[in-house]
C-alpha cells in the first residue's frame, strides 16, 4: 500500500486509515487482533476521537501501542473539541483540555495529526490557530486541521496563519464518498464535500493541495456490499438511514455493483477506488473490523478508475 507524508513531517502513513470507533476496552482482545492484522497488511494509520466509545477507543489504542512497543510505527489521527449537550467546545481552553486527555489516554507524548472535530463559526479563527500552533511548538501535535469545517472557514484560518507567520491547517476531514449526504446524520454540524454541492470545496482542496481525510467513505455501510433496497432498514443504523438511504444513492449503489461485476471485485472496493482515484489527495477512513474487510480494503488501493468511470459512477451518464 502506498505511503504518504504531511508537509513538514517525516512519518509516513498508509493511504487508507482504519477507523477505531468500534474498538474499546470491552472488546480489547478483538480490537488488538484487528490492529495487529492491520499492521501486518501495511495499514499503520488509525482514526480516533476524544468522544469515541466514551474515550475507550483512545485508551484501547494506547494500551495496544504500549504492549507492542510500536508507537513510532503508528500514525495517529485523533479529534477533539466536539460539542457536548451543554455547550460548543471550539475554544482554546477546550482544545487544550481535550488534547491533554487524548495524550493521557493514548499514553503518548504527541499526536501525529490533531483535528478539531467540530467548528463554531461564532469563534474567531485567530485564537484557534494560535493555540494549535502553541501545542505544535511544544511537540504535542505534529500537524493539525479541521473535521467538519467548511472550506471557507479553513481558508479563513489559513489566511490568518499566513498573515501572522504561523503554521496553517494541514488537513481537512469532511464527509466524502460516492454517496450524497442528503441530510445531516447527527442533526447539526456535519460538513460534506460530496455530490454536486461539494464541487467548489473539492476544487479548493485540489488548488490548495490540502489532503482530505474522508469519513463515512462507504456511506456508513450503504456501500459495504451487505445492503440493498430490501434489507437496508434492518442493516443500517439511524444516522446512515437519515443521511444516505435515499433513492439517489441506491441508484449509485446499482452502478457500483455493475462496475464491481465488470471488474471482478466487490462493491466496497469500487466505492473506495472512486475516492482513491480523485484528482486531489483523498485518504479514506474505513471501519474495517475483520481480516476479510482489511484484505478487501487493501486490494481496493490497487484499483485504477479512469475519469469517465468515476463520472459514470457519480451520474450514470
Amino acid at each position: 500500500m502506498k505511503r504518504y507524508t504531511l508537509p513538514g513531517q517525516g512519518k509516513h502513513f498508509s493511504q487508507v486509515l482504519i477507523g477505531c470507533d468500534r474498538m474499546g476496552l470491552d472488546n480489547y482482545a478483538e480490537a488488538a487482533s484487528v490492529l495487529d492484522t492491520a499492521m501486518e497488511m501495511g495499514f499503520n494509520a488509525f482514526d480516533l476521537a476524544w468522544v469515541y466509545v466514551g474515550g475507550n477507543a483512545e485508551r484501547a489504542l494506547g494500551k495496544w501501542m504500549k504492549e507492542r512497543g510500536n508507537r513510532e510505527e503508528v500514525f495517529i489521527l485523533t479529534k477533539g473539541a466536539h460539542h457536548n449537550a451543554d455547550r460548543k467546545k471550539v475554544t482554546p481552553f477546550d482544545i487544550t483540555s481535550d488534547l491533554h486527555d487524548s495524550l493521557a489516554r493514548l499514553q503518548t507524548s504527541y499526536i501525529d495529526l490533531y483535528l478539531l472535530h467540530r467548528d463554531d463559526p461564532s469563534q474567531e479563527v485567530g485564537p484557534i490557530i494560535e493555540i494549535l500552533n502553541e501545542h505544535q511548538r511544544a511537540g504535542k501535535i505534529n500537524a493539525f486541521g479541521g473535521s467538519n469545517w467548511t472550506h471557507q472557514r479553513i481558508a479563513e484560518a489559513n489566511e490568518y496563519a499566513r498573515a501572522q507567520g504561523l503554521n496553517p491547517m494541514a488537513a481537512s476531514s469532511p464527509n466524502y464518498s460516492l454517496c450524497d449526504q442528503v441530510e445531516d446524520p447527527w442533526g447539526e454540524g456535519c460538513v460534506s464535500i460530496g455530490g454536486e454541492a461539494g464541487r467548489e470545496a473539492r476544487a479548493f482542496y485540489q488548488a490548495q493541495d490540502i489532503p482530505v481525510f474522508a469519513y463515512s467513505s462507504l456511506g456508513r455501510g450503504l456501500f459495504s456490499g451487505r445492503v440493498n433496497r430490501d434489507n437496508y432498514k434492518e442493516t443500517l443504523d439511524g444516522p446512515a438511514l437519515k443521511a444516505y438511504a435515499h433513492e439517489q444513492n441506491f441508484k449509485k449503489l446499482d452502478r457500483c455493483q455493475e462496475k464491481a461485476a465488470e471488474r471482478g471485485v466487490k462493491i466496497p472496493q469500487i466505492a473506495l477506488a472512486y475516492l482513491l482515484n480523485q484528482p486531489f489527495k483523498v485518504f479514506p477512513l474505513v471501519g474495517a473490523f475483520s481480516r476479510q474487510e482489511l484484505e478487501e480494503t487493501a486490494q481496493a488501493a490497487g484499483i485504477s478508475l479512469a475519469d469517465h468511470e468515476r463520472i459514470w459512477l457519480e451520474s450514470g451518464n
